[in-house]
């Protein structure tokens, strides 16, 4: 059977691929048949013109001969497949701008929804790669309540992950990990990358074996120490060593130690890279011991993550169940050091294990709320374009009736020639669909920039769950866009279209064109208002007072390659970073700086007399500064003075609070001459002597943080430098002063030290990107939606004028002016967006309610917005239909009816 089967699956095969051989060989075996039964009527002594003719009729019709043997090779679906196909590629090819209109359109809908695919399965869908067993892969995350808040936190203690470790009992496996920036190379060759710090574990968790050498061994990875070797990520040793296999043993400076080289990982492995490639990866032991000796046993450093593997049958609920258990007796360990935490009952404590994709977890970002409101637009944008499309197959298709009735009185079917009309809407999708992964492949550059790190993130073309959503995605395009005017155009009568042509238009027609025209402005007037609510937002977060100037201030930072100098030497290393900057032409101010705008900072427990707890108010900045702080920054000292150069380590202690700290502590209240304690109640009393401007550090969106300022001579420890910072004022120096001031102050630092600098808007403007992506996608999607509306708007106006070319000219000849003839078109236009309108505006202001937690300081149903967008949507109806109207004042009603 299974010969039968592949001898039957070679002759259709060749019935399909030498078609012209087989229609010859069919023609010369009734050619023989045929004259075989002409020589019976020649021995019958019939003359041969008419043996031949006899012959001709005892077979019958040759013609039904042959279609029924084509019947029996089982190709015939396939074959009018085929024949439709050319026959439709004639058609595009014979209608260029039609066809380009109608690819361009759907192009435009399917590529879209291609980038953004992209997106959305890199956060939300897709597992990294090689990941083994992905489902039972989880991430673990620590809960608790301190001041009234909720904290949840993903990174946390080695300790407290070999705690996790040691007492959890329902997983297979276990591994921590962290994704750090650090000094990777030597002299002039170092710069700052992303390190991967692993423990040995981590690799079992994925199915890959190293390019070169081998990964580190368990042995290599025992706390507290660990040993100082590296895996190479395979880009950075394709980079940085060209590929060469000599790569081994040789040793790299990460940090401030030398690692040597032990292994290169694959292709494409990132590990768990949360959207980030790492350059290499290094023992979590080794790196913990290089950044502080006591890191296995303390709980206050939270740098690691950790991943868990469920063992079989372990639903998630039991996973979270078994690490909160877990979490409980790490927590006992860090409540016997110390009697300030509160119990675990107290804390709510928990530890809970969700989705490795940190947009499907507790702490997901407003970035994948933005991707997932992107991703319907995207649709909204390709019901748009399948809207139009359809339109404009409707129109065409009434163009083709008669030609559609002569196929009909011929013989062809309604299956057949619906059939027929489908293949071509398919090879409108397909084309559609090869442009959009074109358009795809384009934006994803630019939302790769967005949301990925550029080197991890996939390319459209070389993607395959893309390329197979995409192929998905067109033949459904080729279903929503051509299933009614396949159907429309496989409904002809045959005997109206013959009489009156293409003029025979019935209104059921014309409603569902209309009806396709409403759908479209309705959906373009909800992605207008998005779009305006998105822009509102993005202007009123940029109005909002940081508390600083932003652009001319440069974030400068040393880093210690060796063993750091002592405290005396980094203060003396501060001091003459100041000074070398402030000798640089373009520099106005410079000051040593602790705490720095969204990205972290540092803060002491306060004590306030009168005040029982200062804590439960919430986190109280601390920021150490020269006298020349606040004239750096650009931060108003609203009363009294600022940091004096008389403020001395033996001065009395002073500090400067902002407004919202002075209203917090000391609510109606003047703050200056107020006293607090820092540390603990036995330092002496630290007096306001000014109230600064409020300042946002931590969120932009959030209510201004409590700050206080001290001279830097005063800084409680007296070590404030661990990592020297600085905060450097230029005037419009652009990326070639920062470079310059960069270069400058290397110079200054000691040995293998270096120095990073870069504008303090590269870290305030993450803080914005949600808001600008919505505003920038919003603002895009709404102008292509009205493109593509005023496109399906001029296509029905057009082909009613066309349609009522008698009507008009009668209107004409009975006395209608030119403005009544005007005004009879562009009210059909005005009604048919204002329709829209009205649908939009209302399904804009039900889903309003799904868009507010994205919007800062703008109403989701913000009537002045709404109206703005409407007014808009009117205008550009009204240009879209001018044309059509005008053209419609110029029939001349002779010819018009001259015509008919």
């Amino acid at each position: 059977m299974l010969s039968d089967f592949w001898s039957d699956l070679r002759y259709r095969m060749r019935a399909i691929l030498r078609r012209n051989v087989l229609e010859h060989d069919l023609d010369e075996e009734l050619r023989f048949h045929i004259d075989r039964e002409a020589e019976k009527y020649l021995a019958q002594g019939a003359a041969p013109a008419a043996a031949l003719r006899r012959a001709r009729s005892a077979f019958g019709g040759l013609d039904q001969i042959k279609e029924d043997t084509r019947a029996t090779r089982g190709t015939r679906v396939l074959e009018n497949l085929l024949q439709d196909a050319r026959y439709a590629w004639r058609g595009l090819r014979a209608r260029p701008t039609f066809t380009m209109v109608v690819v361009t359109t759907l192009g435009l809908g399917i590529g879209v929804n291609a980038a953004l695919f992209g997106v959305l399965d890199r956060l939300l869908l897709r597992a990294p790669a090689f990941l083994i067993d992905a489902r039972s892969v989880q991430r673990v995350y620590l809960e608790r309540t301190a001041n009234s808040r909720r904290i949840i936190e993903r990174q946390f203690e080695y300790a407290t992950y070999a705690d996790l470790v040691r007492w959890s009992t329902m997983f297979s496996a276990t591994a921590g990990f962290a994704y750090r920036y650090e000094a990777v190379g030597s002299d002039v060759d170092v710069e700052e990358r992303l390190v991967a710090a692993v423990t040995s574990s981590f690799f079992d968790f994925f199915s890959v074996r190293p390019t070169l050498g081998r990964f580190f061994l368990r042995q290599e990875d025992v706390a507290p120490l660990g040993s100082p070797v590296v895996v190479l990520a395979h880009s950075y040793w394709q980079s940085r060593y060209g590929g060469s296999p000599d790569v081994l043993d040789s040793l790299l400076r990460i940090g401030g130690g030398a690692y040597r080289v032990i292994g290169v990982a694959p292709r494409r492995f990132e590990g768990v890279n949360d959207l980030r490639s790492p350059v290499a990866f290094v023992p979590a032991t080794a790196y913990g011991a290089a950044r502080d000796s006591t890191y296995a046993t303390r709980y206050n450093w939270s740098w690691l993550q950790m991943l868990v593997r469920r063992r079989a049958g372990v639903t998630p609920e039991a996973a979270t169940a078994d690490l909160t258990n877990a979490y409980r007796q790490s927590w006992r360990q860090l409540e016997s050091g110390s009697s300030e935490y509160p119990s675990f009952e107290e804390a709510r404590a928990r530890a809970t294990a969700h989705p490795i994709q940190l947009a499907r977890g507790p702490q997901a970002g407003p970035d994948s709320r933005v991707a997932r409101w992107m991703s319907g637009m995207a649709l909204i944008v390709l019901v748009i374009a399948c809207a139009n499309v359809a339109n404009l197959l409707l129109v065409r298709s009434l163009g083709r009736r008669r030609e559609l009735a002569l196929r009909s009185a011929l013989g062809g079917s309604r299956a057949r020639i619906t059939q027929q009309l489908l293949t071509e809407i398919l090879l409108f999708a397909v084309l559609g669909g090869a442009a959009g992964l074109a358009a795809a492949q384009w934006a994803g550059v630019a939302l790769r920039g967005v949301f990925f790190d550029a080197n991890s993130a996939t390319h459209v073309l070389g993607d395959g769950r893309t390329l197979i959503f995409a192929t998905v995605l067109t033949l459904a395009t080729a279903l929503l866009a051509g299933l009614a005017p396949a159907l429309d155009g496989g409904r002809v009568d045959v005997g109206d279209s013959l009489r009156a042509g293409a003029r025979n238009v019935a209104y059921g027609r014309s409603r569902m064109r209309s009806a396709l025209v409403v759908t479209q402005v309705a959906l373009s007037i909800v992605l207008l208002i998005g779009a305006a609510l998105f822009v509102s937002s993005l202007r009123q977060l940029r109005s909002v007072p940081l508390g600083y100037d932003v652009e001319p201030l440069v974030y400068v930072r040393a880093r210690f390659r060796d063993a750091p100098p002592d405290a005396i030497q980094r203060a003396q290393l501060v001091d003459r970073l100041v000074e070398a900057a402030l000798s640089i032409p373009g520099v106005t101010h410079a000051t040593p700086t602790i705490t720095v705008p969204f990205q972290g900072g540092e803060s002491q427990r306060l004590h306030v007399p009168g005040l029982d707890s200062v804590n439960h108010l919430g986190r109280f900045a601390l920021q150490a500064g020269s006298p020349d702080y606040f004239a750096t920054l650009g931060t108003r000292i609203v009363r009294g003075r600022g940091i004096l150069p008389t403020d001395r380590a033996n001065s009395p202690p002073v500090a400067i609070v902002s407004e919202a700290m002075a209203r917090a502590l000391w609510p109606g209240r003047d703050g200056i001459g107020q006293c607090f304690r820092i540390r603990d109640l036995s330092a002496p009393c630290t007096t306001v002597v000014g109230i600064a401007e409020d300042v946002h550090m931590q969120s932009i969106t959030g209510a201004p943080d409590f700050i206080y300022y001290l001279p830097k001579e005063q800084y409680p420890g007296g070590d404030p430098w661990r990592y020297p910072e600085l905060f450097v004022r230029m005037n419009g120096a652009g990326v070639a002063g920062v470079e310059m001031l960069r270069q400058r102050l290397q110079n200054v630092v000691p040995g293998s030290s270096y120095v990073l600098a870069e504008p303090l808007e590269r870290l305030v403007d993450p803080t914005m990107r949600p808001w600008q992506i919505g505003a920038t996608i919003f603002v895009v999607f709404g102008a292509l939606a009205l493109v593509l509306a005023a496109i399906g708007l001029y296509a029905v106006i057009a082909f009613g004028v066309a349609q009522r070319t008698r009507e008009l000219g009668v209107r004409s000849a009975l006395g209608a002016s030119k403005r009544d003839v005007l005004r009879l078109v562009l009210g059909e236009s005005i009604r048919v967006t204002a329709a829209g309108a009205v649908a939009g505006t209302a399904f804009a202001l039900i889903a309003s309610r799904w868009l507010t937690p994205l919007l800062f300081n703008v109403s989701p149903r913000d009537p002045g917005l709404y109206v703005l967008a409407t007014l808009l949507l009117l205008w550009v109806g009204l240009l879209a239909s001018a044309l059509p109207a005008v053209r419609a004042t110029r029939v001349d009603p002779n010819i018009a009816l001259r015509a008919e």
